[in-house]
């Protein structure tokens, strides 16, 4: 082989060869192909790194199915199959980066959690809901007929047994004037948080991350409070004041691990300047991109 061309060859394959595979996660009311959402999200990516393989995890079989599973498949249903998807993937099994968009985030952190082979590296929650939420101001989605009924749902009892058996936004409502009945009855965050009982195998996984970066939307309409997007939520007992993620128990007592990754210098607090998920890729590229390469 004459050596010019081989040089030629080497520089065309080396990006495919130094980019690592992504996954990514949707949020409520999308999917994982949509063109005018995620889908479009996933091209930039592929344009802004060549070469890299991209995973869009299918919850269901079909777009459809994706989409209401968002709304009605048990949490703990999903992460399961996510999680074999990916082991099943030959292309992820030397280890990928993960970016999960609004409940996403928080489902992909689980992951990271429960499901360390393949290994993920680095874990970018844009908007994620990490304390969970108190509040449902908007719904997005095409079925304003399925928004409906997940309101109604939310409002006969978000701790009743079969609503969290069954309904998405429900595993990860999170009630501050009620902490005990979350604590106790939420089938996912509180579980997945360590509120009741530490899984050391969780703390474990979760701080084999390279880096945990979590975005919060500074202008966020959707999310109630805006700050769970980085770990904070209500103080107990009230709506109005606010504590910080070094404030909590999860931290101050470091059931997840996040004390010892925050000084480690793996934790990353982002902060983007506009409402929930509408970020450009401007600011994709900037501040986001270095940790999907």
């Amino acid at each position: 082989m004459d050596f010019t061309y081989f040089l030629v060859l080497l520089a065309a394959i080396s990006p495919v060869l130094a980019t690592t595979p992504l996954v990514m996660w949707h949020g409520m009311g999308d999917s994982c192909c949509n063109p005018l959402s995620l889908g479009s999200i996933q091209k930039m990516i592929e344009k802004l790194v060549p070469g890299i393989y991209v995973h869009s995890l299918e919850i269901g079989s079909g777009i459809v199915e994706d989409t209401t599973n968002g709304f009605f498949m048990n949490v703990n249903d999903q992460i399961a199959m996510a999680c074999q998807k990916i082991k099943a993937d030959p292309k992820l099994a030397k280890g990928y980066n993960s970016i999960g968009f609004s409940q996403g985030g928080q489902f992909l952190r689980s992951v990271a959690q429960e499901c360390p082979y393949p290994p993920m590296l680095n874990l970018i929650s844009v908007g994620g809901q990490h304390q969970g939420v108190f509040g449902l101001p908007h719904c997005p989605g095409n079925s304003s007929s399925i928004c409906d009924m997940v309101r109604k749902l939310l409002n006969l009892g978000a701790y009743v047994e079969f609503v969290q058996d069954m309904l998405v936004q429900a595993e990860y409502w999170h009630d501050p004037l009620n902490e005990a009945e979350y604590r106790n009855k939420s089938v996912y965050l509180a579980v997945t948080n360590q509120e009741e009982k530490v899984n050391t195998t969780y703390k474990v996984n979760l701080q084999k991350l390279k880096k945990f970066v979590m975005v919060m939307f500074t202008e966020d309409t959707m999310v109630q409070p805006k700050e769970s997007e980085w770990f904070g939520f209500y103080k107990p007992g009230q709506t109005k004041e606010l504590y910080t993620l070094q404030e909590s128990p999860l931290y101050t007592e470091d059931k997840l691990g996040l004390k010892a990754m925050d000084q480690a210098g793996k934790l990353v607090f982002l902060k983007a300047p506009f409402d929930h998920l509408q970020f450009t890729q401007e600011w994709f590229e900037q501040n986001l991109l270095k940790y999907v390469q």
